[in-house]
């Protein structure tokens, strides 16, 4: 280790260990203050690790989290950045935090913002990239899709030996050649129909001739069985398949990945995409499916993803929302509850969030419009325009509250008519909340799990 990285490595855990010991933590401050001494510190510190990249618009948090609890059965030490920490200061954070004993066989799982990917490919060299998928999000920072995918591209490339294990439903992740060997996983597991995506859907367009793409099968948005009948273009052959889906709730799911009989403890499509991931990932480094079903079996719900809070009886589900795809996946996923249910819906826009907040006008709110959902409160920074978007989807007047005090909106959950209460929010909105909630003693702290 050369001078520079000793005191950088110093000066980052130390700050680690005060910022511990006498606050409530700051999961990228360290790494910041690593990368000032030494901005090659990351090279020193991930030099003994098997990298694992998980990158992509929606699912990395969960599709890493699930490859984590999986590899845990099979391997002693297993580092990952588990509070959303995805930029390249929060990346050197993970690595200062790590506390293994010399022989180890180590990894580390980490989720890497797409426009991060680059800078952190700089300095560490992962073994194995995962694509989750690619969709419009915060187009103030990304871009179109086509953009955000070149960055991924780019980052990659940096690590050229790496593999990368893509999302083969999604027609972006085979529209460019890459440096680097490919494998894919998907769904193949219904009837053949010829159709097309909605018409109001991201990248409904052959990459390779422009003309409309059609389907032989579709799971959402524009995943699914793709094929060109103008040029050919074609889904690619999948080396990781979901055969069947034998059960999808709105809290849980049962399939069947490459023979092997699994259940997830979260509900949604979009959900089992992301244990499809993870599992993809456990078979490319031969763990038995025995030791897979344990980790996908964990009941431990990830910061924002589905976690239920209490709040004085009130059973809330707590789930983050940032782009239009994720955003109706979520609605779909409400839409199975066999319970009647409120709703919050928390809006902001700053910088994390991305701060245009037109999206919200292509998602399907419209679904709300009936009375399985009697009260409806709209919050957040933007609550204006969030209530706006409500009324247009012909939610009645008078079942809506609008507050922007988030005090406000926690007292006015625990005065809602039903038990069960959907929380959907933006960014930093789950953040504001979340550090109300553990002040008021509702959780455990703003950012750990409740």
């Amino acid at each position: 280790m050369g001078i520079r990285s000793y005191v950088a490595s110093f000066v980052g855990k130390s700050s680690q260990w005060f910022l511990k010991t006498f606050t409530k933590g700051g999961s990228s401050l360290p790494g910041k203050l690593a990368l000032k001494v030494d901005p090659a510190i990351l090279d020193h510190l991930a030099k003994d690790y098997k990298v694992v990249v998980v990158t992509g618009t929606n699912g990395k948090t969960l599709t890493t989290a699930l490859t984590v609890k999986i590899l845990q059965q099979e391997f002693e030490h297993v580092l990952t950045n588990p509070t959303g920490a995805n930029m390249v200061q929060g990346i050197v954070s993970t690595f200062l935090s790590a506390n293994s004993k010399k022989g180890q066989k180590k990894f580390a799982v980490l989720e890497i913002d797409e426009a991060s990917l680059s800078k952190v490919t700089e300095y560490i060299k992962p073994e194995l990239f995962v694509f989750t998928n690619i969709f419009r999000d915060q187009m103030d920072r990304y871009g179109e899709i086509y953009t955000t995918y070149q960055l991924i591209v780019d980052g990659a490339a940096k690590s050229p030996k790496a593999t990368i294990l893509a999302n083969g439903d999604s027609p972006i992740f085979n529209s460019l050649e890459t440096i680097n060997p490919r494998k894919y996983y998907g769904f193949d597991h219904k009837i053949e129909e010829d159709q097309t995506a909605h018409y109001n859907t991201d990248g409904v367009l052959c990459p390779k001739c422009q003309h409309i793409l059609h389907y032989k099968m579709i799971t959402y948005a524009n995943l699914g069985k793709y094929y060109c009948p103008n040029c050919g273009f074609s889904r690619p052959h999948l080396d990781y398949k979901l055969t069947e889906l034998r059960n999808m709730t709105n809290t849980s799911a049962e399939f069947t990945i490459d023979h092997h009989d699994y259940k997830l403890e979260v509900g949604g499509m979009y959900n089992i995409y992301n244990a499809l991931a993870a599992t993809a990932v456990a078979e490319y480094y031969h763990v038995a499916p025995e030791k897979i079903r344990k980790g996908l079996g964990f009941d431990e719900k990830v910061f924002g993803r589905q976690e239920i809070i209490n709040i004085d009886g009130k059973k809330c589900t707590l789930v983050l929302v940032k782009n239009p795809v994720g955003l109706n996946q979520v609605i779909n996923m409400i839409g199975l509850s066999p319970y009647e249910f409120s709703l919050v819906s928390l809006l902001n826009a700053n910088y994390a969030d991305g701060t245009d907040v037109s999206w919200i006008w292509d998602g399907d709110y419209e679904a709300f419009s009936t009375s399985k959902v009697p009260k409806v409160i709209s919050g957040g920074e933007r609550h204006q325009d969030m209530t706006k978007r409500l009324k247009v989807a012909d939610i009645p007047d008078e079942k809506i509250i609008e507050t922007q005090n988030l005090d406000e909106v926690i007292e006015q959950i625990k005065q809602l008519p039903t038990e069960h209460v959907y929380i959907l929010s933006t960014y930093t909105a789950v953040l504001q909340l979340r550090k109300k909630l553990a002040d008021k003693g509702y959780i455990k702290g703003g950012m750990d799990r409740g």
